[in-house]
């Protein structure tokens, strides 16, 4: 597939601990976070799903695609009676030059209580 030139995307392990936060639970926590930076976006950790509580995530029917990145799958936040719909994406089958996101998880900030990058 020809995807469009001039947009860098990047990615990097984060070195520092990040933890996802919603209505007082710990979401995710990890060490083994990567940062991808896309353009002039801003960067987006990408957790694994191993260091997520999936126990808390639902899956939707909502997909989305990028065209630097493949198609993307999403997941709600549901804890102790509150809800974030499609806080969480994922690209379960990523293009080949962002294939260390695969198995991982990204989380909208204004869907959740913070993201602690510390």
């Amino acid at each position: 597939m020809d995807r469009p030139k001039g947009h860098p995307v990047t990615i990097e392990p984060t070195t520092k601990r990040v933890r996802v936060l919603f209505n007082g639970r710990v979401v995710a926590d990890t060490t083994r976070a990567l940062t991808l930076k896309e353009a002039t976006l801003p960067p987006v950790q990408y957790i694994p799903r191993e260091d997520a509580d999936m126990s808390l995530l639902e899956r939707t029917a909502h997909k989305s695609h990028c065209p630097y990145k493949g198609d993307a799958a999403y997941y709600t936040i549901r804890a102790d009676g509150r809800a974030a719909d499609n806080a969480i994406w994922t690209y379960e089958n990523p293009y080949p030059e962002v294939a260390p996101i695969k198995g991982h998880l990204a989380f909208y900030p204004d869907r959740v209580d913070r993201i602690e990058v510390v």
